[in-house]
């Protein structure tokens, strides 16, 4: 069976990669750079009105644990926006889960840091008190309380625990985030008007929500750094949504993939095919990015969301002394010592 250990990065199209990376690392503590790179993205040409754009690129880190930040700017092009107000329920990532250990102070630090909070902190239908938050960008970030850390720091916010995805039908999205992605755990099934959704924009429609997580712990080389995770399927039933990158490209701005860790690419290529989910871009064997290398493929929800899959097979560990961790030939479900992992920090970027 493939081995899926958790949502490695998410990728966020902005209009300048290094500003925003800035304000990452102000408010959710993305200070740890794994990779820095400019290239061409020729294999995504599925997804870029056919023409190979250039683009720059930085996957950021969060120490303390959570699956990172792949921040995305096209150099080829001017990025677009889309021609509408996202809301939710529209169809794609509508906002990426942070995570904190206090909601209040996390909350609080936003407000007097001056980062448009949406609304105050309310409870989830789980019952666990959460607020949104949007960037300098229009991206929305919901902040959730967290108990699965990699380390501990002064830094409130931890890294990526997952995403809310607006979809037009639960059901048929269902076989692919529980069956394929793992997240075989429902906690709650709720549909109704929501309180904890008034602060942001479409919050005040009807909307059927289904929160998923995992059973079983992940396993495999990074799963203690990428920690627990978690998917929000929203479903407006209201209004008609929208396809958030309707007429967009790939690249553009805003919420571009979730990307997975995974281990077994060939096995997952099959059980994706099998459950109608099939890999439509397939780097094949492996991709170099900068320093760090993989093998990477994409497939989509039913709605054309974009998920990516990375089997890592080497990452710099710190550059400046020529130190890689090779992940290809270890066991794949064994996870990587934490001393190990912990050597990352040692590019953190200190502002």
């Amino acid at each position: 069976m493939p081995i899926i250990s958790g949502i490695q990065q998410v990728g966020i199209g902005v209009t300048d990669a290094e500003a925003a990376w800035k304000w990452y690392r102000k408010f959710f503590g993305m200070n740890v750079p794994i990779f820095k790179d400019a290239a061409t993205a020729n294999l995504m040409t599925r997804y870029t009105s056919d023409k190979a754009e250039d683009r720059y690129a930085v996957l950021a880190m969060n120490m303390q644990g959570g699956g990172g930040f792949e921040i995305w700017q096209y150099t080829s092009r001017v990025p677009q926006k889309p021609d509408f107000m996202p809301k939710m329920g529209d169809y794609g990532i509508f906002a990426v889960k942070m995570k904190t250990r206090d909601v209040a102070a996390t909350y609080a630090y936003f407000v007097e840091n001056g980062a448009e909070v949406l609304g105050t902190p309310e409870k989830s239908p789980e019952g666990k008190l959460h607020f949104y938050v949007k960037d300098p960008y229009d991206n929305v970030f919901e902040i959730i309380e967290s108990h699965s850390w990699f380390t501990k720091s002064k830094v409130l916010s931890g890294g990526v625990a997952g995403c809310v995805i607006g979809v037009s039908n639960i059901e048929e999205a269902l076989p692919l985030y529980m069956q394929i992605l793992g997240y075989d755990h429902m906690v709650y099934d709720r549909s109704g008007r929501f309180e904890d959704l008034q602060g942001v924009a479409g919050g005040n429609h009807t909307f059927r929500r289904v929160l998923l997580r995992n059973h079983q712990p992940r396993v495999g080389a990074f799963s203690k750094l990428l920690c627990d995770t978690e998917l929000e399927l929203v479903q407006v039933q209201d209004r008609p949504a929208k396809k958030l990158f309707e007429n967009r490209n790939w690249g553009d701005l805003g919420f571009i993939h979730v990307c997975f860790d995974v281990r077994g690419m060939d096995k997952l290529r099959n059980k994706c095919a099998l459950k109608g989910f099939p890999f439509t871009v397939d780097s094949s064997d492996s991709f170099d990015m900068g320093k760090a290398a993989g093998h990477f493929t994409y497939c989509e929800d039913p709605d054309g969301t974009l998920i990516e899959f990375v089997e890592t097979h080497k990452i710099p560990i710190f550059e400046k002394l020529g130190l890689y961790l090779n992940i290809k030939n270890r066991k794949p479900e064994k996870p990587l010592p934490n001393w190990m992992l912990s050597m990352l920090s040692l590019n953190k970027v200190k502002d």
